[in-house]
């Protein structure tokens, strides 16, 4: 095991992400988009990753069990309703819809290159040690899920 699996909760990576895409689209050239285009594009990106990561935060409410990502052992029950249909990780889902729709505010190619940083840091060292624990913990019941459901989408 790594040592920074599961050690930097996802929302201050998501955090710190976003301080960074902010500190590229300050140094970097923007592009020029009309102001309705760019606010309606952010916006709806914004409020479609809130809508995934509130639905998630609610089905896995729903089913009693945890939903603080540091800990996916003391996951009691498997949830594959709602949004865990669409994404086994509907909650980082939301959270890079929010960035990418920052990266559209921001009109920064910069700052969506830097929301990769995002993606690529939670695939190593938060959804790989979820993955594990949850396949340990539901065997073959995970395994046929995971073959049906995408990680992000």
């Amino acid at each position: 095991m790594s040592r920074l699996e599961l050690r930097i909760p996802p929302d201050v990576v998501w955090v710190l992400v976003a301080g960074l895409m902010w500190l590229a689209s300050t140094v970097t050239p923007k592009l020029t988009l009309p102001s309705a285009v760019r606010i309606a594009a952010g916006a709806t990106l914004t409020v479609l990753g809130v809508l995934a990561m509130a639905s998630a935060r609610a089905a896995l409410s729903r089913a009693d069990t945890t939903w603080l990502p540091m800990t996916p052992a003391r996951t009691r029950r498997l949830v594959t309703s709602g949004v865990y249909r669409v994404s086994r990780n509907p909650i980082y889902l939301g959270m890079m819809l929010v960035l990418l729709g920052l990266a559209v505010l921001l009109t920064s190619p910069a700052a969506l290159l830097v929301s990769a940083v995002f993606v690529l840091f939670l695939d190593l060292f938060q959804i790989a040690p979820e993955e594990r624990a949850l396949a340990a913990a539901f065997g073959r019941e995970y395994v046929e899920y995971r073959a049906h459901v995408r990680r992000w989408i």
